[in-house]
Formats: structure tokens, C-alpha cells, sequence
């Protein structure tokens, strides 16, 4: 259960990156899984292969993971709707082969070993007590300043552009500075997940960093609730939960997961974190009309 509770941190804080992107920006990102695994490898690499201590590994994850998130950023955020997802689907397989290919850094299909877990100091998180606390008190910074940004200038200039982009931009907010600084600021919370992924696990494989793991975290964020503070942390947990009472049925979880969707986008289009969050006003109501 500890083990499971980590693994559900690490996916409730790249779902909140990515839920800031596509809830409160409205950009789509099919490739996001990419991210979450250049975090890992840049400093899994850095720390297995070079001997950098973890927390300069984290550093640069998030420097390295950042900086290709402009760079991709620049070119695709110009796309919109389908154009977008597309591009974004390009990026993440392009990465994934990469680290396939380049395996005298990364291991190839065999994946990185030895990975040294996070310590700083003489502090070392070894233990899956300390890696839960460790973990989770990540996803409540990322969970904390996602607040904070949703509640603040920039967040209500996201949510005009997700509105419409034209009329965001009559406005005088400069819609694509916006997206950009979103897309990015996503792609660093990838890379913190991949960063305490690799250094949680001691080892990392590209298959977990392929597109079916980006449609998995589109799902998380979709039945949550897109747009919604409590949706990634919801979803989050449910689908990696799911999966331990699923065993039985493996080799059926790319259809359990389109179902599940297809299922949540036809009769709860906004997730379930607003229908949970009325479940209280309901039963005062209904304590009210007795």
C-alpha cells in the first residue's frame, strides 16, 4: 500500500503540471509522458553514470526538461486543436526513441540501473515511509502553487484564452507569451514526477515513458475533472489504484482505460471532482426541506 500511495504522489504531481496546461490553458498535450521521461533519464543518468549528487540531478531535470519544453513550445503552440495534439504526439515518440537509441547513457530497451536513491547530505530516502513523505510533500508544493496561480493574474489570463483566444487577445493578453510560459512551467512538473520516479524505483525504462502512459495521464486528468483543483489528485489515485484490482484482467488495460473515458466524457463530461464536491450542498439541502 505504501509503495502504491508513492506511485500515486508521483502521477497526482505531473497531473496537476499537466491539468494547469490543458484545464486552465486549453492545449492539449498527447506527448506529455515524454517529459515525465526526460526528467527521469536526465538525472538518473547524471547521478548513475556521472556521479552527481541527487539533488543537482533534480536541478538540472528540471533545467534540461524545461528548457526542450520551450524549445518544442516555440513551434507547436502556434497549432491549435487537433494540429497541437498531433505535434505533441510527434515530440513524445521522437523522445521515446531517443531513449531507446542513445543506450550507452540510458541503457536502451533494457532500461537504467543502479540509480542511486535521493538523498541530501547524509540524508538518505531509502525506505518507502521516507519516499511516501518525500513524495507526497512534493505534490502538495506543486499542489499549493497551482492554487496559487489558478487564483492569481495569470491564472485569470489562462482562463480567457481557454474561453477564446481571440477574445483573450482584443483584451490585450498576450496569448501566446502565456501559453508558452504554461507549457513549460508543465514540462518542469514532469520533471520533478520523472526525478522522484527514478530515484524512488533505482531504475527506469523507456516502455514507461511511451504514448500509452501520455494517454493514461490525459485520463487521470479527464476523469478528475479538467480545470479543476482536486481532478488530478482524484484521478490520480483512482487510476493507480485501478490497476492493483485489474491483475486479472491484464492485457486488457488500453481498453479498461477507453472505456473508462469514453464512459466519464458521455455522463460526467467535467469529472468527478465537481460531482463529488456537491455531494455536501445536497445533503444540506436536503437536511433543509425536512
Amino acid at each position: 500500500m505504501m509503495n502504491i500511495m508513492g506511485f500515486a504522489g508521483i502521477h497526482v504531481l505531473i497531473c496537476t503540471g499537466l491539468n494547469l496546461l490543458m484545464g486552465y490553458a486549453g492545449q492539449l498535450s498527447l506527448g506529455h509522458a515524454g517529459f515525465w521521461g526526460l526528467g527521469a533519464y536526465i538525472s538518473g543518468v547524471l547521478t548513475a553514470k556521472f556521479g552527481w549528487p541527487p539533488v543537482f540531478g533534480l536541478f538540472a531535470s528540471i533545467f534540461g526538461t524545461s528548457l526542450v519544453a520551450l524549445i518544442v513550445g516555440f513551434p507547436t503552440l502556434r497549432l491549435r486543436g487537433h494540429y497541437l495534439a498531433m505535434a505533441t504526439l510527434g515530440v513524445g515518440i521522437i523522445i521515446h526513441i531517443l531513449f531507446v537509441q542513445v543506450d550507452s547513457l540510458t541503457g536502451g530497451p533494457s532500461g537504467l540501473i543502479n540509480v542511486p536513491s535521493f538523498s541530501v547530505g547524509s540524508f538518505r530516502i531509502d525506505t518507502p515511509l521516507k519516499n511516501h513523505y518525500f513524495i507526497w510533500g512534493f505534490a502538495a508544493l506543486g499542489l499549493v502553487g497551482a492554487m496559487n496561480l489558478a487564483n492569481s493574474r495569470v491564472g485569470r489570463a489562462l482562463k480567457a484564452i481557454n474561453t477564446s483566444e481571440v477574445a483573450a487577445e482584443t483584451m490585450g493578453i498576450k496569448t501566446f507569451q502565456y501559453k508558452l510560459m504554461i507549457f513549460v512551467l508543465s514540462g518542469a512538473y514532469a520533471a520533478v514526477s520523472g526525478t522522484l520516479y527514478v530515484h524512488y524505483l533505482n531504475f527506469t525504462a523507456p516502455e514507461t515513458f511511451g504514448f500509452m502512459n501520455s494517454v493514461l495521464l490525459l485520463t487521470m486528468v479527464a476523469i478528475g475533472g479538467i480545470g479543476n483543483f482536486w481532478g488530478p489528485i482524484l484521478g490520480a489515485m483512482i487510476l493507480t489504484f485501478l490497476p492493483e484490482y485489474l491483475r486479472a484482467y491484464e492485457g486488457l488495460e488500453v481498453l479498461l482505460y477507453g472505456l473508462i473515458l469514453a464512459a466519464v466524457m458521455m455522463f460526467m463530461p467535467r469529472g468527478l471532482a465537481p460531482i463529488l464536491s456537491g455531494i455536501p450542498s445536497y445533503f444540506r439541502n436536503l437536511a433543509g426541506t425536512k
